[in-house]
This record gives structure tokens, C-alpha cells and sequence, in this order.
């Protein structure tokens, strides 16, 4: 029997109507880092990797592969301040999405939780949304309020497409 990825039951939560500012930000966040491991939940290795159609090189396993690396440049380099390179990126830009095995599939998605979960800590430990953070973007200081919405931005984005390729996959709907 082929191995495949965990299935996760949805309790996500959505975020409190009435939530300050941080609060709000990160359950949102949250709650959209909490779909995507639900989201590509019960596939194959290789339907991971599928592809949509040609020429997009977009698969489920490379927007996970691609939202690691974007949530360590972020959170890593930009609010602490490292230099980490991408655990996917760091040689080709598109890697994330090119370079997809069968065989490191599972891997890679374990690799998203990891990544995540550091970047809570990191986040936790920034106190001010508005303060300027250590590190920089194209030279210039922003704060982890920026970063919050666009990670927002980012993930709301790509859970689009990853609905449209499960759907592809296996009929699977569901938000």
C-alpha cells in the first residue's frame, strides 16, 4: 500500500469577530496555516507532486514547499533578523515548485510544520506589532504588522490554487 499524507480532521477555528489587532492578525494567519496541512491531507507522494497543466509548474507539494520558504525568509530573516538561506530556493529561485521528488514528498511536508512552528516562536516574541524588526527588505525597516498581512495575503492566495488542484486530484472540495 502506498504511504500517504496525513489526514487531518478540520478543527480549525475561525478567528474571534471581536479581536484586537494582533489577535486578529494572528488567527487569521493561523487559521490559514492550519488549512493547507488539512487541505493536501490523504494524497500520494506522486499526486502530491502533480502538476496542474502545461507549462504551470504548480503542484500541492510546491505551494507547501514554497509557504516554507516564504515563512522563514520572513519570519527568520526579516523579524529576527538571520540570514537563513531557503531550504528549497536557495540555489534555484523556483526550486520550490521545480524540483519536486515522490520520494522526499512526505519529508517536505514535515519540513512545513517545523518551519512553522519556529515561526510562531519568533513571532511571540516580538511585543510591537509597529516596531521596526531587525532585518530588512530591499534596505528598508518594516514592522511584523506588515508582515502578518502579508503572509495573510500570501496564504489566502495560494490556498485558492491549492483548492483548484485537489479538487483536480480527487474531487475534494472544501474550505
Amino acid at each position: 500500500m502506498t504511504e500517504r499524507s496525513p489526514e487531518i480532521a478540520d478543527a480549525r477555528t475561525g478567528p474571534d469577530f471581536m479581536a484586537g489587532d494582533r489577535e486578529s492578525l494572528e488567527q487569521w494567519l493561523e487559521f490559514y496555516r492550519q488549512t493547507l496541512p488539512w487541505k493536501v491531507g490523504g494524497l500520494t507522494p506522486e499526486e502530491l507532486c502533480r502538476h496542474a497543466i502545461s507549462p504551470s509548474t504548480l503542484s500541492l507539494l510546491g505551494i507547501v514547499r514554497h509557504l516554507s520558504d516564504v515563512e522563514r525568509y520572513w519570519f527568520s530573516n526579516v523579524a529576527a533578523g538571520t540570514d537563513q538561506d531557503a531550504h528549497y530556493r536557495a540555489v534555484d529561485r523556483d526550486a520550490d515548485f521545480n524540483a519536486l521528488d515522490p520520494a522526499t514528498a512526505l519529508a517536505d511536508l514535515r519540513h512545513f510544520d517545523t518551519e512553522i512552528a519556529a515561526c510562531r516562536v519568533i513571532a511571540a516574541n516580538i511585543s510591537d506589532l509597529d516596531a521596526a524588526l531587525p532585518g530588512l527588505r530591499h534596505g528598508k525597516p518594516m514592522n511584523l504588522r506588515w508582515i502578518y498581512t502579508h503572509m495573510i495575503e500570501e496564504y489566502a492566495r495560494h490556498l485558492g490554487h491549492v483548492d483548484l488542484l485537489r479538487e483536480s486530484i480527487d474531487g475534494v472540495k472544501g474550505y
